[in-house]
């Protein structure tokens, strides 16, 4: 009995912990991805256009071109557009070489995603053989993890607000092992396009949606406890 519960424990856990996995990576899909008119407001905000002599069209369709390069639908990152009066390729070797790099940590959270999904689902599928109680044992484990993440979250958007510089150059520091993410604005034009501050706002709106897909979820799991403690009282009565 005590491992059947430890059995069921465990497997409840990771559901919940493969469930909050595909939230952020989903989170991060739909931030990058979900809405290009965000770039095109961050890019007024910030005045780009005032050091990067293009046109807002050319510098959306840039835009549109470098993220499906990100995603995997471009086999290769160069965009010939107008800047300046001339016609040149956006990006340079430097620009080719770290964006490929990140490319790699793109499709690797959407492999993860993939994996978590087949987690979540192979957790529930034990689940349902063991005959665990789902609608008591799943939002239990799922408000007991997302706890966690939200002080993880919580600390984190601490750290964020006191030195973002910081925890930008960190995490280049951990996933890359050079210094080719340090551009010269004077020289490159992608890192004109994105300053630090647009990284900001985007960082700021992934977490957005990630803590509000967190709460979703969050009440449907208090609403099923509620519905099935209000129907366990009326069979009392």
């Amino acid at each position: 009995m005590r491992k059947k519960r430890w059995a069921s424990g465990f497997f409840g856990g990771l559901s919940a912990l493969s469930l909050i996995v595909i939230l952020l990576m989903t989170a991060f899909q739909i931030g990058m991805y979900g809405d290009f008119g965000f770039y095109e407001k961050e890019y007024k905000k910030y005045e780009i256009q005032n050091d990067l002599p293009m046109e807002m069209e050319d510098i959306m369709d840039v835009t549109k071109q470098m993220m499906a390069y990100l995603k995997g639908d471009k086999e290769e990152l160069s965009v010939y557009t107008t800047i300046g009066g001339e016609r040149q390729d956006f990006f340079n070797e430097q620009d080719r070489f770290h964006m490929g790099e990140v490319k790699e940590l793109f499709l690797g959270g959407f492999a993860l995603r993939r994996y978590a999904v087949a987690v979540f689902v192979v957790s529930i599928v034990v689940l349902v053989l063991m005959k665990a109680d789902l609608r008591r044992l799943l939002p239990k484990a799922y408000e007991i993890t997302v706890g966690i993440f939200l002080g993880l979250s919580a600390a984190f958007g601490v750290a964020i607000a006191l030195n973002f510089n910081r925890c930008f150059v960190l995490f280049h520091e951990i996933f890359f092992d050079n210094d080719l993410w340090i551009f010269d604005p004077a020289e490159d034009y992608m890192i004109r396009m994105l300053p630090e501050g647009f990284f900001f706002d985007m960082t700021l709106r992934i977490g957005g949606l990630f803590i509000g897909m967190l709460f979703f979820f969050l009440l449907i799991s208090v609403a099923v406890q509620v519905y099935d403690r209000r129907k366990i009282r009326k069979s009392y009565k």
